[in-house]
């Protein structure tokens, strides 16, 4: 039962039970975090369709790489934040007008 005790020691290691560095796995989950942030909010404004719904499909494939390579719940349960707000995103961006302006 040792085992089951083990303090997590890692500095910022919530949720990253391997104690190791993942630093393309990081990069894909802020990458993802502020595409889907600013995916999400410009799809508020109907005029910013184009930056939405280009953020929107960046951040999903970036989020769908995450997950793929991911390791750890940290990193998954940010990948899944994000790759939400960039779905919500990227769809209203389409709905007001798509990628290429309405055409």
């Amino acid at each position: 039962m040792a085992q089951a005790l083990r303090p997590n020691t890692g500095v910022g290691s919530l949720f990253a039970t391997d104690d190791k560095s993942h630093p393309l796995q990081d990069a894909l989950l802020a990458a993802t975090l502020v595409l889907g942030l600013v995916s999400f909010i410009t799809a508020q404004f109907d005029s910013l369709h184009l930056l939405s719904s280009w953020t929107g499909l960046v951040g999903i494939a970036a989020g769908a790489y995450g997950q793929w390579i991911s390791e750890t719940t940290r990193e998954r349960f940010g990948l899944i934040l994000g790759l939400g707000a960039s779905g919500v995103g990227f769809f209203l961006g389409m709905a007001h007008g798509g990628l290429f302006g309405g055409f």
